[in-house]
């Protein structure tokens, strides 16, 4: 299956690639998916297909991948508008809610979303579900000094929150921020997205949650049909 999801974050990464006009204010996701999409777009700007394009990245990855293949980058302070946002998503539900944050990226890559005129979300066919956090927890991104009052307000909504623990180092995941990461599920999974993502947000302590709401203009999913990798835009459908 490993090989056959890279196929498929391939495939839907060089679609995304194919939005891409000369002159655009890029914002750049984090994550394998938008990693390949930026090789594919480094690769086009070396070959002259693509040109006087700027990228603003969501995470400190993006921006060092970017380096490397010498796009152009500006910080989001710097730029007026974005005008095309490409990102993945951890889960995708069938009206277009996502939950972001598997990278503990989320402040920064909402700030993209936000500040594009499209924004484009490139997933695999793994990331759909029907109803969000059933099987991917929520990330919530809190300052440091609040993590236990907030894990305990989490809890309070029904459900549990753990603090995320780094990997191979000692201690917690430190965001690009300096702040810290509690994973929730809620019990019966998320019903109501948007009224999720304001209780949430209006929590004493917590700088941002995962669900990105009613942001999304299109969903690139690719998927393997009769073992050949393809893409397809997802059709939204309403509650």
């Amino acid at each position: 299956m490993a090989d056959l999801q890279t196929q498929m974050k391939q495939a839907v990464a060089d679609a995304a690639v194919e939005q891409i006009k000369d002159g655009m204010v890029l914002g750049l996701g984090s994550g394998s998916t938008a990693a390949l999409m930026i090789q594919g777009l480094g690769a086009k700007l070396a070959s002259g297909e693509l040109k006087d394009i700027v990228g603003v990245t969501t995470s400190f990855q993006g921006e060092v991948l970017a380096a490397e293949l010498n796009i152009p980058l500006l910080s989001l302070n710097a730029v007026s508008r974005i005008d095309l946002a490409i990102d993945g998503a951890d889960e995708v539900d069938p009206g277009f809610q996502l939950i972001k944050g598997g990278g503990a990226c989320h402040v920064q890559e909402k700030l993209v979303a936000a500040r594009a005129d499209r924004f484009v979300v490139v997933v695999d066919s793994t990331k759909l579900v029907d109803r969000l956090n059933l099987g991917f927890l929520l990330p919530v991104e809190v300052l440091p000094g609040a993590w236990r009052q907030v894990k305990q307000q989490l809890e309070a909504l029904g459900g549990s929150a753990e603090l995320r623990m780094a990997q191979r180092k000692a201690g917690p995941v430190v965001t690009d921020q300096g702040n810290l990461v509690l994973d929730a599920k809620l019990n019966g999974g998320i019903s109501d997205p948007v009224a999720l993502e304001q209780t949430i947000n209006n929590i004493p302590g917590v700088l941002e949650n995962g669900l990105f709401v009613n942001i999304t203009d299109e969903v690139l999913v690719g998927e393997i049909t009769d073992g050949v990798a393809g893409v397809r835009s997802l059709e939204k459908r309403l509650s």
